[in-house]
């Protein structure tokens, strides 16, 4: 006769702030592959070359608007998990808006890559937003 054994496994609760932390670290993720996979289109190092990046000049403007984009997606990782709870959901809210807007205008007229990662990065932020918009909350006592 033989014994066998059942295992269980445990599913621990993961917590709101990490789930959306996590989430933030696959939009970045997803940031970078959209840039990498892009010099793989012919002409876009030679555009890129050219100062100018799908039909957008390459300037100072330009690259001090990606140097904020890119940080502030990267800081909320870290935000996510140490902002108080107030603080965390509303920016977990507000911000992701924000990327949404700028990630559906970016993909109008682009590859079939880059609209198939915006929509999944679209989704992760939908994700964050629904989250932090069903943060769970407890009665204050009085």
């Amino acid at each position: 006769m033989s014994t066998s054994r059942s295992t269980i496994l445990v599913d621990e609760r993961i917590g709101v702030r990490l789930k959306i932390s996590a989430l933030w670290v696959a939009v970045l993720l997803l940031f970078a592959y959209g840039d990498i996979f892009g010099f793989f289109l012919p002409g876009r190092i030679q555009e890129v070359v050219g100062g100018e990046v799908s039909g957008i000049k390459i300037t100072e403007s330009f690259l001090f608007a990606v140097a904020v984009y890119v940080p502030v997606a990267a800081v909320m990782v870290v935000f996510s998990l140490i902002l108080v709870p107030r603080a965390s959901r509303w920016a977990n809210i507000v911000l992701p808006v924000l990327y949404v807007v700028s990630i559906v205008a970016s993909a109008v007229g682009e590859s079939a890559y880059f609209v198939f990662l915006s929509a999944v990065e679209t989704a992760l932020l939908l994700l964050i937003i629904w989250y932090a918009w069903t943060w769970p909350q407890m009665e204050a006592r009085g």
